[in-house]
């Protein structure tokens, strides 16, 4: 099995959301459906990045690396491909 690290964006808020999963696809589905209390009412949500990993660990190992950063312009310097 695979596991994404994503990041998702939104068009209305301009906010970003950094989540792990198993299937990034259905994820945003959930997200932009109301599924997620963070997210409701907050999209349409869109991928802007993901990684894969071959281990739940490793990704919520790298998911709390990127949410550490707080700052908006590291996580866009990610995006950017500036890190990687």
């Amino acid at each position: 099995m695979e596991y994404y690290v994503y990041i998702i964006k939104s068009s209305s808020t301009n906010k970003y959301y950094i989540g792990c999963t198993d299937n990034k696809y259905r994820r945003v589905k959930e997200h932009n459906s109301g599924l997620s209390k963070y997210t409701k009412n907050k999209g349409p949500w869109v991928i802007v990045y993901s990684e894969r990993f071959t281990t739940l660990v490793e990704a919520r190992e790298r998911e709390k690396q990127i949410k550490s950063w707080k700052k908006r312009v590291a996580i866009e310097k990610l995006i950017d491909g500036a890190f990687v």
